[in-house]
């Protein structure tokens, strides 16, 4: 993991008000819970008193309430109420409070910080999540590797022609030109494939290489957009859960018709092609070993992988 950084972990839809969701993130157990207002609380999943599961418990009075002792806990982790002491208990109950993971919510998408302390910069996402314009509908996946995994198959351009070969890797296009990749800013590398049909011709280098108008750029720590054109994009945020666990959660927006009703159907259909898709480098990045990327493994990388070769550096950098 990367320390100090929002994580895209949940979409919003999972967490209703007045529900308790328990989940795993970041290699912990986790809950989260929605008050009336709207407002998320994110914990470590465990009461203060006898560490039972949160998960298990209701929300009561826009507190999560224990379902053991019927403890009660707001939205920052604090304990405002200990049946046992009596409600006119002026007890220190400090101890009690709950490991609090701080929590942003735009774009449909629950953000987690991962660090120490309180945040000190706020999400960096994708302006298209937050886009009236565009429709889009999404699917989620659990793949059997670590999220780091997940992240550099996107990145991967070479293999297209043979993992998709059926699909959008048509056209026995083998030979990889570059791939060219490009800094926006510290947050985010931008790369696109350039692949040709293989005629004895030598690959361009990375410098003759273009950034073509159909590209992917990817955010750290954990979110990705395939900009297909300006009106059809393909998003994804891959969820951290632990070492061997991650969820790809991938979404299709569109504005193809500019009429509402019209492109939640196409959506609906891009999530069908996006599972088609998924699926085939689902089937062969599992069988990957060990199950998360470093920056030094024994891999014999090749030229055209500059962008898992980018990512890999900057991981590194950040993680230190």
């Amino acid at each position: 993991m990367i320390n100090n950084q929002w994580y895209a972990v949940l979409s919003s839809g999972e967490i209703r008000a007045g529900q308790v969701l328990g989940t795993r993130r970041f290699g912990k157990d986790l809950v989260f819970f929605r008050t009336s207002t709207g407002e998320i609380g994110c914990f470590d999943n465990r009461c203060a008193h006898r560490k039972a599961s949160l998960a298990k418990g209701v929300v009561c009075d826009d507190h999560i309430k224990c379902p053991f002792h019927g403890i009660e806990y707001d939205s920052t982790g604090k304990c405002v109420y200990v049946p046992s002491e009596g409600r006119t208990s002026e007890l220190d109950f400090s101890r009690f409070q709950l490991i609090r993971y701080p929590v942003r919510e735009t774009g449909d998408i629950i953000f987690v910080w991962y660090g120490e302390g309180e945040p000190d910069h706020e999400p960096d996402f994708f302006e298209v999540i937050i886009d009236p314009r565009y429709s889009y509908d999404q699917i989620n996946d659990t793949w059997n590797v670590q999220y780091s995994r997940v992240i550099e198959n996107q990145l991967d351009v070479s293999h297209l022609a043979f993992v998709h070969h059926n699909t959008i890797g048509r056209g026995n296009k083998t030979l990889c030109n570059g791939p060219r990749v490009v800094w926006l800013d510290d947050n985010t590398l931008q790369t696109s494939a350039n692949n040709e049909v293989d005629n004895g011709q030598k690959p361009k280098s990375a410098d003759e290489s273009v950034i073509k108008s159909t590209n992917l750029t990817f955010k750290f720590p954990n979110m990705w957009l395939n900009h297909v054109t300006d009106n059809i994009m393909i998003f994804a945020y891959f969820v951290p859960v632990d070492e061997e666990h991650a969820i790809i959660c991938l979404r299709f927006y569109n504005r193809i018709t500019g009429f509402k009703c019209i492109d939640s159907l196409i959506a609906k259909i891009g999530s069908i092609a996006n599972k088609i898709v998924e699926r085939q480098d689902k089937r062969i990045v599992e069988t990957q070993e060990p199950k998360k990327s470093e920056l030094y493994t024994d891999e014999s990388l090749v030229a055209a992988d500059l962008p898992i070769i980018e990512y890999r550096n900057r991981r590194n950098k950040l993680q230190q």
